[in-house]
């Protein structure tokens, strides 16, 4: 579980380094953009390498009913990705919908999995993602909503539904059967 706390330090490290040392992350420039890429694809890999060589205690198993309000979370969850592109109806009322996204896909994975690896996991990125729209709610302002098209809704629905089913496809591949 270490691999897995390092990556949950390294992604948080990169994704605050513009907020905690904003002169640091400037002087960079663009530049700086490929080193949190880079440091966020390590610590992806790290993530998921200590993850899926973790061992630990287990306090509730899968069962229809979870995995079924699993499934429901991450329809949402990839619908907020989506909508935050498309910037639908939702980011009327969600204001950072990327983030929410993240702790609603991590509340998800919790409890469908309901062992100590998934807790420090998901329960880290929920925590980071947290404190990310905490300090985003501090710092900028709200961006006013503006009236979306019909067809934006729409294509956010279909994109949630093709990724749902990529990820599905993905999962059972890595042989996690989404569906029981």
């Amino acid at each position: 579980m270490l691999l897995i706390a390092l990556g949950l330090a390294i992604w948080t490290g990169a994704h605050f380094w513009k907020r905690l040392s904003p002169a640091s992350r400037a002087s960079f420039g663009d530049k700086g953009k490929g080193i949190v890429a880079l440091a966020s694809l390590l610590a992806i890999v790290l993530m998921v390498i200590g993850y899926r060589g973790a061992e630990g205690s287990f306090f509730w198993g899968r069962n229809s009913a979870l995995i079924g309000i699993n499934n429901l979370l991450m329809l949402l969850s990839i619908y907020l990705f989506a909508a935050s592109g498309a910037k639908t109806r939702i980011t009327k009322w969600v204001r950072n919908p990327q983030l929410s996204a993240v702790k609603v896909w991590a509340l998800a994975h919790i409890l469908v999995n309901g062992d100590t690896p998934s807790f420090l996991l998901f329960g880290g990125l929920f925590a980071w993602a947290l404190a990310e729209v905490i300090v985003l709610n501090r710092v900028a302002p709200p961006a006013p909503y503006r009236a979306v098209p019909v067809k934006k809704e729409a294509t956010a629905m279909i994109a949630t539904l093709v990724v749902f089913s990529l990820v599905s496809v993905v999962h059972l591949w890595l042989g996690y059967s989404p569906f029981g």
